[in-house]
């Protein structure tokens, strides 16, 4: 078993100055903190495989394809792979857990 605190994931991810920490890695999948602050523009690319977002903290906007939604707190938001993705409209400092399958990288 692997077990995780939030807090300590920020701590490590704020030390490392990324805005990505991966913290589990196996064969199907991998799952990382996403962080974006109020303001900022999100950089992301299309990945090569399918992502299921969960919002933790914070409040933005998101656009998949074609669609847009406005996300927060326990939003949860699946992204086909290939897809364009963007966060975007963050008007509070945005956390989120990042599932990816097949593992990213």
């Amino acid at each position: 078993m692997k077990a995780f605190r939030l807090d300590e994931l920020e701590a490590e991810r704020a030390a490392n100055d990324g805005a990505y920490l991966q913290f589990v890695r196996e064969r199907n999948m991998s799952v990382g903190l996403y962080a974006l602050d109020a303001g900022e523009l999100d950089p992301q690319q299309p990945h090569n495989q399918d992502e299921v977002y969960l919002v933790v903290s914070g409040r933005a906007s998101i656009t998949v394809g074609m669609e847009t939604t406005q996300v927060g707190r326990g939003s949860v938001v699946y992204v086909p792979a290939g897809t364009a993705h963007k966060f975007h409209h963050i008007t509070e400092d945005l956390r989120v857990m990042v599932v990816f399958s097949p593992p990213e990288g």
